[in-house]
């Protein structure tokens, strides 16, 4: 079947491209640098003409809180807006595990506005709410780093392998529409302080992790349960972080 990917030349993207792509799928990697753009409209009607399904893993430039509900809201409503003018008969968004537990959050706060014009678009659609990506650990530890000291909250973590999502999202895209949602993560849980405590020292970084109760992800204090799934439910990735550190070279 022809599959658009929106964001097709990003991270987990490409590798959802190629995965469609070795299994007989004509995979379209659609992005502003191959003349498609969902903020615009440009090349959306082309690139959809002949498409069964459409996978959005697009992502705001700006993390901003005005910003990014601008980004997804536009996004999303135009590509809900062709798909229904092009007759696609199945949209896939990837989205965070625990999205509704943390709304103060600008960027969990725009993606549930992206949902929910899903949701109420009327066309067959699955979201795949994910983890924390393994290739993004970096990330939050610059953004927890206070005075060159690494804080962290002491609660559960289960990130993911992108490798893993794409897997999990392409099983997902050529499946029956869920018109529901379905939950991926790693198949390993830590304690988030203990993950980041190791994690630094397999890379080298010589920064301190500071166990923080009240520590911010990304602006907001978690809870226990706030980045994991709630239920046993889940869809569990198969690569440990120690696997994927080996495999590429992140940890040298």
């Amino acid at each position: 079947m022809k599959i658009v990917v929106i964001g097709g030349t990003g991270l987990i993207g490409s590798k959802l491209v190629a995965k469609l792509g070795e299994h007989g799928h004509e995979a379209v990697a659609a992005a502003p640098n191959t003349g498609v753009n969902t903020l615009t409209g440009e090349g959306l009607a082309e690139v959809l003409e002949g498409a069964q399904v459409v996978v959005d893993v697009s992502n705001s430039p700006s993390f901003e809180r005005a910003a990014v509900l601008k980004f997804f809201e536009t996004s999303t409503g135009n590509l809900l807006a062709a798909e229904k003018a092009a007759g696609v008969g199945h949209h896939v968004a990837v989205s965070i595990v625990g999205t509704e537990r943390m709304p103060e959050n600008g960027y969990f706060a725009a993606k549930i506005a992206q949902e929910q014009l899903i949701e109420k678009s009327g066309v067959p659609f699955s979201l795949v709410h994910s983890t924390q990506f393994f290739e993004f650990a970096r990330g939050i530890a610059d953004e927890a780093t206070v005075d060159g000291k690494v804080h962290i909250a002491p609660v559960l973590f289960q990130p993911i392998a992108g490798d893993d999502v794409a897997q999990a999202v392409g099983r997902t895209a050529v499946g029956t529409p869920l018109n529901g949602r379905v939950e991926i993560a790693g198949p390993q849980q830590y304690r988030m302080d203990e993950f980041f405590r190791k994690a630094l020292a397999a890379w080298g970084d010589t920064r301190e992790v500071v166990t923080d109760p009240h520590a911010r992800y990304f602006g907001s204090e978690v809870t226990e349960r706030s980045l994991v799934p709630l239920d046993d439910q889940a869809v569990l990735g198969t690569i440990t972080y120690r696997d994927w550190l080996d495999r590429s070279g992140s940890g040298k």
